[in-house]
Order: structure tokens, then C-alpha cells, then sequence
């Protein structure tokens, strides 16, 4: 009986052996889906001002606004301002609106602010303010960085980088073919998404 006991635990032993060794064929898991960001297509936001007054996104509705973020350290970022301000003076009065929004601290902004006099508005903000530039449905990856609202409120595009004269020109000629009917705000985001 020991004898067949022991022949029994070993051919167990080696059945487990062998069937440990067979493939098992399973199934790997699917592919995980890429993250959907949802696009606001109406941004309403609310920031301070460089005098710490909370400024609504909404104030400037019935203009075109180019949002665009910026700090003091972003050297980029200050190669455009000038820029930005020939634009605002430009184009001010023909419903274009340029709003400075500044992810650094009010200390630094304020005191380049005194330097700099802008023309146009200049809401300050961290988080907050990288979480309105990521409502555009892009990721927030660096600076300067410009969203594009039409004048109904509605998102149209964004550009990341440093805007040249080049890229205003062509924001001003798609704004105005929209505001003509020459454009669907679909084709303006095509055009946008060519800058």
C-alpha cells in the first residue's frame, strides 16, 4: 500500500508539473481609450485683475477675444506682448478684444505691468488659470498659449506658441469671413487649426 501510495503522489506530482507547463491561452484586457477631454465650447471663467478684482470672463462678450496666456519668466511670452498691443489699438474698435492672462504671481506681474502699460486687460492666476486653458480641450504644455472665442461666446480654436504678425493677420481674416457668413464656425476651426 506504501509503495502504490507514493507511485500515486508522484504521477500526481508530475500530471501538475506537466499542466503547469501547458499554455494557458487568455485574453489580455483591452486596450485602454484614450482620455476624452471635453472642449468648452462656451468658456465662462472669472479671474482677478492686476488690482485683485474679480474680473468675468463674460465682460467682454460681443467682441472676438484672444485669451492669451503668458508669464514674466516666459521670454517668448514677452516677445509678443508689443505685438498684442498694436493689435488691441488696431483692431480694438472693429469688436476685437486681447485679454492678458497671467499664470505667475501678482507681485511679478504687477511690477512688469508698471514696466510694460498694457492696453488690455490682465487677469493673474496659477491653477485657475491653467484650468481655463485646458477647457480648450488641449493640453496645457507650455506658454504662450492663445484661445480664440468669437464674438457669441462660442470656443473656436487655440494656438501654442509664439504669435508673429503673420498668425494675427490670418486670425483677423478668418474672424472677419465668419462675422460676413463666408466662413461656418466649423470651417473657421479648420482654418484655425492651419495657423
Amino acid at each position: 500500500m506504501l509503495i502504490f501510495g507514493t507511485a500515486l503522489l508522484a504521477l500526481m506530482a508530475g500530471a501538475l508539473f506537466y499542466a503547469a507547463r501547458i499554455p494557458v491561452e487568455v485574453q489580455a484586457p483591452p486596450p485602454p481609450q484614450p482620455t476624452q477631454l471635453d472642449v468648452a465650447n462656451r468658456p465662462a471663467f472669472s479671474l482677478p485683475d492686476l488690482d485683485g478684482t474679480q474680473r468675468q470672463f463674460s465682460e467682454w462678450d460681443g467682441k472676438h477675444r484672444l485669451i492669451n496666456f503668458w508669464a514674466t519668466w516666459c521670454a517668448p511670452c514677452r516677445r509678443e506682448i508689443p505685438l498684442l498691443k498694436a493689435f488691441q489699438d488696431q483692431h480694438g474698435e472693429n469688436g476685437f478684444q486681447v485679454l492678458g492672462i497671467a499664470v505667475d504671481y501678482l507681485e511679478q506681474v504687477s511690477s512688469y505691468a508698471e514696466q510694460t502699460e498694457f492696453n488690455y486687460p490682465i487677469l493673474v492666476g496659477q491653477q485657475d488659470a491653467m484650468a481655463v486653458a485646458e477647457s480648450s480641450g488641449i493640453e496645457f504644455i507650455g506658454m504662450p498659449f492663445t484661445m480664440f472665442v468669437a464674438s457669441d461666446g462660442e470656443y473656436i480654436g487655440a494656438y501654442i506658441g509664439e504669435l508673429h504678425q503673420s498668425h494675427l493677420d490670418d486670425i483677423v481674416s478668418i474672424m472677419t469671413r465668419l462675422d460676413a457668413g463666408d466662413l461656418t464656425k466649423d470651417e473657421a476651426r479648420g482654418a484655425f487649426d492651419l495657423l
